[in-house]
């Protein structure tokens, strides 16, 4: 074997599971097209050696470290420069670790320390960002165009001493995961937990939503502890498929605690392993493997859920274990289906909306007792409805009340049965009812994102826009990375237009066209707001944006779509809308 020291760049792609899920081929031609226009002429530039493509990643090794953090900073530089004006969710974006140390080197394949110290790195690296070893800094201090920001020691998986770590932000601050979390969030009065999503080590792709489904119910029990302060699901689900440093995560979302896990299923039996982290210290607090039978899979979520729950507070009664727990459906088989729907529903598309829908109505049939799948159906009514997706509204209502009052008669203690209801009355012209659902879904779930941000929604709909905001703020606290978070923040906007505090909703309307520029709300919450500035023409360039997103967009759509909006409200948003040149 021959040794040597050399200087060692691994770069992964963020998210790359699930881009592929979102855009198969048009992943990989993007990053093709990416690899062959720029990193490889890069590193060739820069005399690097390709030793190897790993899927999503890429081995590098250069004689020099001065060239390899150079070449590290012309790609992320360059990734920025191709990434701009591309969709938040599109974005192809990489994470750089380099590092300067002894490699084994056989045939035309590297190995050693050198290597995995590199791999570490960039592992700990956020989307667009380049991390050092203090060895690698030592030595291209002065020598490369860079600012160096001092991350301190972390520890790292299987190095037994920590490891220096220096970061290297392109173009000014260094970037963040996702649209919100611009700095580190304060921890709440209370415990706070965040349940990354288990890893399925299953090897088959179609078991993803078995490992989501035991997810979603641990972060759904945790959530009725009324203790607890528990980041939501779709926040932490945008973790998924990336290597993740737990104390970065904790930083991120504000919590004190994650939990995280894997879920390999075969045949009748499944092993689950789940560890608690202090994000504070990256110390394990507490680490377990269960091996059962799918039979036992319900009783096993609430003993993991009552383990978490126990470690976090040594006081705690037995009373609040048992409020977490939830009635399990008859069998197996019913509850797959519900979280297949649950999988299909998060694509926030027309088609998995329908697809959800299905699978919800194929978990009834099995099971009729099952609240939580009729609570699923009245939210697919709600979504097809709010979101313009279907042709008959009127029915599609009808069927969604009826869903939610049976999901509610099954299902009272639980605060997704009343948020759906409290969806669809809102819908229906019930604003009364509508708000007293959506209260009893956040006392009964104080911990339920999307109960706050239905509940603030419905205020600010029914009148009540200075009582909707703090509603609002904790939807968005509870969730910050929430995939429908851009409506949250155009809810701001709406209440912030309602209140003719017009600079206010001009701030979070650009944050939400920002966050998702192929939604037209956002445009049109931008507009009302110029135009209550009195800067016209900027107000018609946003509804001409507008436009483009929804060609049908006209103030008669606006109107369909917001038919029990406070009066008063509407009739200075259509004024509003009119003047920035919206047709009629």
């Amino acid at each position: 074997m021959e040794r040597r020291l050399a200087a060692i760049l691994v770069t992964d792609v963020v998210g790359y599971s699930r881009l592929m899920e979102l855009d198969e081929v048009g992943t990989l031609v993007a990053l093709k097209t990416h690899r062959e226009e720029l990193v490889d002429p890069v590193i060739a530039e820069h005399h690097g050696r390709i030793v190897k493509l790993m899927g999503d990643g890429t081995l590098v090794e250069f004689a020099s470290i001065v060239d390899a953090v150079a070449c590290a900073v012309a790609i992320q530089g360059g990734m920025a420069e191709r990434n701009d004006g591309t969709l938040a969710d599109r974005r192809i974006e990489l994470r750089i670790g380099v590092h300067l140390g002894d490699i084994i080197v056989e045939g035309e394949d590297i190995y050693g320390e050198g290597v995995n110290v590199a791999a570490r790195l960039e592992g700990l690296a956020e989307p667009g960002a380049i991390y050092l070893s203090g060895d690698a800094y030592r030595q291209v201090r002065g020598k490369v165009e860079a600012n160096f920001e001092d991350l301190g020691e972390r520890e790292v998986k299987n190095l037994a001493e920590p490891l220096r770590v220096y970061r290297i932000a392109i173009g000014g601050p260094p970037p963040v995961t996702t649209p919100g979390a611009t700095r580190p969030l304060p921890l709440p009065d209370k415990p706070s937990i965040a349940v990354l999503p288990f890893t399925n080590m299953s090897g088959d792709p179609e078991q993803e939503y078995f490992s989501d489904g035991i997810t979603e119910d641990i972060i759904t029990a945790l959530s009725n502890v009324h203790w607890l302060f528990v980041i939501a699901r779709n926040s932490t689900f945008t973790y998924k498929g990336s290597a993740v440093d737990v104390m970065r995560v904790a930083r991120e979302l504000g919590v004190r605690y994650v939990v995280e896990g894997s879920v390999r299923k075969a045949a009748n039996k499944v092993r689950i392993t789940a560890q608690l982290v202090d994000g504070t210290t990256g110390n394990h607090v507490w680490a377990e493997r269960y091996d059962r039978e799918l039979d036992d899979i319900f009783a096993l979520q609430d003993e993991i859920t009552e383990t978490i729950v126990g470690r976090i507070d040594t006081e705690l009664r037995a009373s609040e274990i048992n409020r977490a727990r939830r009635k399990p459906p008859a069998n197996l088989d019913t509850w797959e289906h519900y979280q297949r729907g649950l999988w299909h529903f998060f694509k926030l598309t027309k088609e998995g909306n329908e697809e959800a829908r299905n699978l919800f109505r194929k978990a009834v049939e099995r099971d009729p007792s099952f609240a939580l799948a009729h609570a699923g159906i009245a939210f697919t009514c709600f979504s097809e409805v709010h979101y313009d997706y279907g042709d008959n509204p009127a029915e599609c209502l009808a069927q969604g009340l009826a869903a939610g009052e049976q999901a509610v008669a099954l299902g009272a203690m639980d605060g997704f049965t009343h948020f759906a209801l409290g969806r669809v009355l809102a819908l229906t012209g019930q604003g009364d009812r509508a708000v007293a659902e959506l209260e009893k879904s956040v006392a009964l779930n104080s911990s339920f994102a999307h109960g706050y941000h239905g509940l603030g929604t419905t205020l600010n709909w029914y009148g009540q826009a200075t009582d909707a905001i703090p509603k609002l703020d904790m939807a968005m606290r509870l969730s910050p990375h929430d995939p429908l978070l851009w409506a949250m923040q155009c809810q701001r906007a709406s209440s912030g237009n309602n209140l003719e505090n017009y600079d206010e909703a001009e701030e979070w309307a650009r944050k939400a066209a920002n966050t998702r520029a192929d939604k037209f709300w956002p445009h049109t919450h931008l507009a009302v707001a110029l135009t209550g500035q009195n800067r016209r023409n900027e107000a018609r360039v946003a509804i001409e944006v507008a436009c483009r997103v929804k060609p049908d967009l006209s103030l008669s759509v606006i109107s369909r779509l917001m038919p029990h909006y406070h009066p008063e409200y509407l009739v200075r948003r259509i004024d509003a809308l009119r003047e920035a040149g919206l047709p009629e």
